[in-house]
């Protein structure tokens, strides 16, 4: 450094050789780095946001919720009583799944109403 004071002039014209580097420290592996992190956090955005939208909502089951009413047909109550069999115990609702659709095989309602009241 000089010990005398410089013109205004010479400073403006030392401040314009100033010149910062093209690429920061770290460069392109900066670069992927910070990329990878936004790319993650939007992604983590993105799925959070479909399994808001997406969820099943819960289904909170009274004692008679799915048995139906008398008005109800054959197959409204029969579906009703899968329904309620699935919810309370999916073991087996999945071993009478395999009867469902049998063209030689029906469920009668007697079974099915056993069924739900041996799993309630």
């Amino acid at each position: 450094m000089s010990d005398g004071a410089i013109s205004k002039e010479a400073m403006l014209a030392g401040l314009r050789d100033i010149r910062l580097p093209a690429e920061a420290s770290g460069g392109f592996v900066s670069d992927l780095a910070a990329i990878v992190f936004l790319a993650a956090c939007a992604s983590l955005i993105c799925v959070g946001l479909l399994r808001l939208f997406s969820s099943r909502r819960s289904i909170v089951l009274e004692p008679n919720a799915f048995l139906g009413s008398d008005s109800d047909t054959k197959d409204e109550r029969r579906i009703a009583l899968l329904r309620r069999l699935k919810a309370q115990s999916p073991d087996r609702f999945a071993a009478l799944r395999e009867t469902l659709y049998r063209p030689d095989h029906e469920l009668d309602l007697a079974t099915l109403e056993a069924e739900v009241q041996r799993n309630a």
